[in-house]
């Protein structure tokens, strides 16, 4: 194996970072796209010293309703940006935090509170109203804390304003600091545990790579809050001093304008936001034009949206990171794209680890040598790697090898040591190489599709689900020409964007649309 460079010691406390950064770049801007519902009185313009203080208010708050350190601080609610602020104002107490998604149904959501034990529970009107309406929360929950109101049953933060500041609780490194969930493909999601040491791991190589951009760059973000990504992504930004910009609502019409007017240098988004933002290229506000870097993880982006990006800005050599990672282990693979090789990429080929920080490795499927005919098991080694599924350690240990974990992914390594990701394991389809390799061909020739995404259909056959710009009617002679390199798939079926269904970070869930596929495509 490669030679390793552990990680630092010093544990990763998401509850003093911006605390740690307002101390060195009080004035650095943070500029929201939407009000804070805990605390809409802050404004959507603060400053890393503001950003602190509402951490340690709402900390203070959090303590006053009797949430305390070692336990668990549930966060299912609107989307909002006082996710990320109630995160780290629990972790500041020693407390941890739990992110659940919004999107998740009230069914999962108590499946996942009583995984937990009656844990603090931070929800608010809508979610109380409508999800978790018919759900005995008295026994699901200890303490129901809601942002605002006066619902009987709950805590309201807004009646605990101005309570006593509290002095940060630093647990030891390895203890459970956060926990977040997989994306539910197949059953009730796992919570994935991370510790301080664990983020400290993922968060070395994110450092690593910020700290090669040499001018202070504004970074323009539209992440998940219930998602790792965005914890490690501010953690790195507001350590550097980058001036940041926060988007709930990436609806292209109302991006224009604020991107427009904050000129961000960096962006990072989902996969699917870059392709709903390629609208964003020939917008005459030019919302675009000041970026020099994009930054793209969860899930494959198609060349043909890389190039569109990058051809937006008018910087020069402006560039897209492209990092392959995983919700259990941090970023682990990485390369970057330039308008020189956008399109001619192999979009399958995801670069190399990561030096010194993360490894990779590839076993044999069914004792047949890896290559791009015979796809074998991605195994990867990191720091950052979480310490468990929570109340599932069996579920846990049945993916690691030693150091090593199964990803669930399969791939191969070509000569020169680059790792190609293929497909998911359970998304393999007979007689397809690589389902992600047919979506980035087709996509590149036909420029009226906005999403392809091949599945498995009711004989195993791979079908094509295709979205159209506008959901204009797909036209067959071209759709026949730009398949002819691959005779094997069946029919289009042509289904609207907002009728796929999404995991939190807007990654399609490739085996629920294979179900109602199915429900769709069989005989009655």
């Amino acid at each position: 194996m490669a030679l390793h460079l552990p990680a630092s010691k010093k544990p990763l406390r998401l509850g003093l970072i911006p605390e740690e950064a307002a101390a060195r770049h009080p004035g650095v801007p943070v500029t929201l796209d939407h009000d804070i519902d805990s605390v809409p009185e802050a404004g959507r313009e603060l400053t890393f010293a503001s950003l602190a203080d509402l951490v340690d208010d709402l900390a203070a708050r959090l303590w006053a309703a009797g949430v305390r350190a070692g336990e668990h601080l549930a966060l299912y609610k609107t989307h909002n940006f006082d996710i990320y602020l109630l995160a780290c104002a629990a972790s500041r107490l020693g407390a941890v935090p739990v992110l659940l998604s919004p999107a998740l149904d009230g069914t999962t959501v108590r499946a996942l509170l009583d995984r937990l034990e009656r844990p603090n529970l931070l929800t608010d009107e809508a979610k109380l109203g409508d999800e978790l309406a018919d759900l005995p929360l008295a026994e699901s929950a200890s303490r129901v804390i809601v942002p605002r109101g006066d619902r009987p049953g709950t805590l309201s933060l807004e009646s605990l304003a101005g309570s006593p500041r509290r002095t940060p609780v630093r647990l030891d490194g390895d203890q459970p600091a956060l926990m977040t969930h997989t994306s539910g493909t197949t059953g009730v999601p796992k919570l994935v545990v991370h510790t301080a040491l664990s983020l400290r791991g993922r968060y070395r190589p994110q450092e690593h790579l910020v700290a090669l951009i040499r001018r202070r760059e504004t970074y323009a973000v539209h992440v998940s809050f219930v998602h790792s990504r965005m914890y490690m992504a501010l953690a790195v930004m507001l350590e550097h001093g980058m001036p940041i910009v926060v988007i709930d609502d990436s609806a292209p019409e109302r991006v224009a304008p604020l991107l427009a007017r904050t000129q961000p240098g960096i962006i990072e988004t989902h996969p699917n936001t870059f392709v709903e933002w390629e609208e964003l290229v020939d917008h005459p506000l030019r919302p675009l034009s000041g970026v020099k870097y994009y930054s793209g993880t969860f899930d494959a982006i198609h060349p043909p949206t890389i190039h569109k990006l990058l051809s937006a800005s008018l910087r020069s050599n402006p560039i897209f990171f492209q990092f392959y990672g995983q919700s259990e282990c941090g970023p682990l693979v990485a390369r970057w794209y330039t308008r020189k090789n956008a399109l001619t990429a192999n979009g399958r080929c995801l670069g190399y680890p990561l030096p010194g920080m993360t490894h990779v490795r590839v076993v044999p499927r069914e004792g047949r040598r890896p290559s791009k005919k015979t796809p074998g098991f991605i195994e990867v080694m990191s720091d950052g790697r979480a310490i468990t599924y929570y109340a599932e350690d069996e579920r846990y240990r049945q993916e690691c090898n030693g150091r090593w974990w199964r990803t669930g992914d399969v791939g191969y390594r070509d000569r020169w040591g680059r790792v190609h990701v293929l497909d998911r394991a359970v998304d393999v389809i007979e007689n397809v190489d690589s389902t992600l390799e047919v979506e980035d061909a087709v996509l590149g020739r036909l420029d009226e599709l906005i999403e392809l995404v091949l599945v498995a259909g009711p004989a195993g056959d791979p079908v094509p689900v295709v979205c159209t710009k506008n959901n204009a009617p797909l036209d067959q002679a071209r759709w026949r020409r730009a398949v002819r390199d691959f005779p094997q798939l069946s029919a289009p079926v042509q289904l609207p964007l907002d009728e796929l269904p999404r995991t939190a970070t807007m990654k399609v869930q490739r085996l629920e649309l294979a179900r109602r596929l199915r429900e769709r495509l069989e005989p009655a």
